[in-house]
């Protein structure tokens, strides 16, 4: 009932309030997944050769892991399309029957389809080795593009939400309990103004959707989300969450987790800072973690970016 109450507060259209707070980046880099464990924040991040883990004591100085969690030349399969080149990116890791799974996307996207892998890790700084093949295939449409997976804490199965950009589709799967493989697709409704980037969390009766709107490299790239009751939908749309301006512009592509030390949720996203103009941009993208705020009634207060 009282998870009702919130989707009613929700459609009933009512405004979230503003969360402002002085924020800094704190290295470069994009698509940051973010998590804590063994004392230490990780955060797993596109960019750099590969893919890495990132961590940090207290979430401001970071340092990122001599080696490389996941390589192209380490994934067997990957030449299997015979594309010219390849790509790796978005990555999210999970913890899960006493062992670390670490989903990725392999691109590119055009001609051949993209992919999304998962390798099998020894801990959330690695090593990893990948399962051996790909874990879904994109075609007629859909881009098989940035993985997310969310234990659902209720009935303890585990969902991969994963699709956007072009195709501008969501999908979701129920995996298998050895987190490696699909075991069923359940359909679910793509939530208005969804790019990619989807991320699932829960909080106190209430499924929280998130993604990525508008074209990763301008100005319009933003964080929307939408509620619901179960992990699948259907979805209440919430409005946007993040979004840019003067200073920093097109945050997008997050990550939201509970921090164990203060019991405060924090949103980890990437942006572009020191741009002019709409875009497209180019350079670097950085990484910036803040805190977030719910009113009693569960609406997320709208993130200002100081």
């Amino acid at each position: 009932m009282r998870g009702a109450m919130l989707l009613a507060v929700l459609l009933a259209g009512i405004p979230p309030a503003a969360s402002a707070q002085e924020v800094k980046s704190v290295f470069a880099g994009a698509d940051p997944d973010i998590a804590f464990a063994e004392g230490r924040y990780w955060i797993y991040p596109t960019g750099g050769g590969g893919l890495s883990a990132w961590s940090s004591p207290d979430m401001k100085a970071w340092t990122r892991e001599e080696q490389p969690l996941l390589r192209l030349k380490d994934i067997a399969w990957v030449d299997d399309d015979r594309a010219p080149r390849h790509f790796l990116w978005a990555p999210d890791m999970v913890q899960a029957n006493g062992g670390w799974y670490f989903y990725y996307s392999v691109g590119p996207q055009n001609p051949t389809p993209s992919r999304i892998g998962v390798a099998v890790c020894k801990g959330p700084a690695g090593p990893c080795a990948d399962s051996g093949k790909p874990l879904v295939t994109g075609g007629k449409g859909f881009e098989a593009i940035d993985p997310a997976v969310f234990i659902d804490p209720k009935s303890k199965v585990p969902y991969l939400y994963a699709g956007g950009s072009a195709g501008a589709t969501l999908r979701v799967w129920a995996l298998k309990s050895d987190m490696v493989g699909i075991d069923h697709e359940v359909k679910v409704d793509t939530p208005p103004n969804f790019t990619e980037g989807a991320f699932m969390h829960y909080r106190k009766g209430i499924y929280y959707l998130s993604y990525s709107a508008g074209a990763w490299n301008t100005s319009s790239y933003q964080v929307h989300y939408a509620v619901a009751l179960s992990p699948t939908g259907p979805w209440k749309y919430g409005g946007p969450l993040l979004v840019g301006d003067k200073r920093y512009r097109g945050p997008g592509h997050h990550a939201f987790f509970e921090d164990p030390k203060d019991g405060k949720w924090y949103i980890a996203y990437h942006r572009w800072e020191g741009q002019i103009g709409d875009g497209p941009y180019q350079g670097e993208r950085r990484i910036a973690i803040q805190p977030i705020e719910y009113r009693d009634d569960g609406v997320i207060e709208t993130i200002r970016m100081k």
